[in-house]
């Protein structure tokens, strides 16, 4: 019996909670919000494209990622949140914002930790929408390091693909043409999500690197998904790797 009262609430705890222990009201009233007060930037002053949104139509609710460029430290991820709460609308664009109602909200991306701590409010708020933040072994503070890898970040990531859909960046970095980092081919290797490529296009010249201020009004925005790909347990490191540097350096 006490088995079961504690199963009882604790399913009734995940009827409120993420399993970062965020309250799913607020995180979706937050994603809704971000959604409105970006909205004119993306689809009045600017135009985003969304190509291949047929890809994401009868996807699993858990176990994807996204693999995507990286041009901006934030418009690239509420992008991204804008299309997949038209998605789940059935909605092959971002033109009818009626989504923003009803935003999807078991979403997550995976972001540098300093990034976050240390941008200031729209940083901190924007965690909340569902970042998983790792500590980069490369780069800290803008420059160059070397330190050992965030044993943290693998755990943070398999609970984030067990409960929803991730965005991921595995270059690291917003500069352009940047190398594609292993980790992110290890961690497909171990987990095995369904894997989305998507290409980012024109929002490095739309937009500041970072925050959301527009740069340059009138800037086409292209959003475009691949075909989802589930690697075997037979794949090695390596393809991976291949196949992600292809992707995200070189086109689809």
């Amino acid at each position: 019996m006490t088995d079961k009262l504690s199963l009882a609430k604790k399913n009734k705890a995940n009827i409120f909670l993420d399993p970062f222990g965020n309250i799913l009201f607020l995180k979706r009233a937050l994603t809704g919000w971000l959604g409105i007060a970006t909205y004119r930037r993306l689809n009045i002053i600017n135009k985003t494209e969304v190509i291949g949104a047929d890809f994401l139509m009868d996807l699993p609710d858990k176990n994807i990622l996204f693999v995507a460029n990286h041009q901006t430290y934030y418009v690239d991820v509420i992008a991204l949140y804008h299309v997949f709460g038209s998605v789940k609308w059935k909605f092959k664009n971002i033109n009818n914002p009626l989504y923003l109602l009803l935003p999807r909200v078991k979403a997550y991306y995976i972001a540098a930790e300093e990034t976050m701590k240390e941008s200031g409010w729209l940083a901190r708020l924007f965690s909340y929408a569902g970042a998983v933040t790792v500590k980069r072994s490369w780069r800290s503070k803008g420059k160059d390091v070397i330190r050992s890898s965030d044993v943290k970040a693998p755990a943070k990531i398999k609970t984030a693909l067990e409960y929803g859909w991730v965005v991921n960046f595995p270059q690291g970095t917003t500069k352009a043409g940047a190398p594609v980092r292993k980790g992110s081919a290890s961690l497909i290797k171990k987990y095995r999500p369904i894997v989305v490529p998507v290409k980012l296009t024109g929002f490095d010249e739309a937009f500041a690197k970072k925050g959301v201020k527009v740069k340059n009004p009138g800037t086409q925005l292209t959003v475009q998904f691949g075909q989802p790909i589930q690697f075997g347990t037979d794949t090695k490191v390596e393809e991976i790797q291949a196949y992600l540097e292809k992707v995200i350096i070189g086109e689809f």
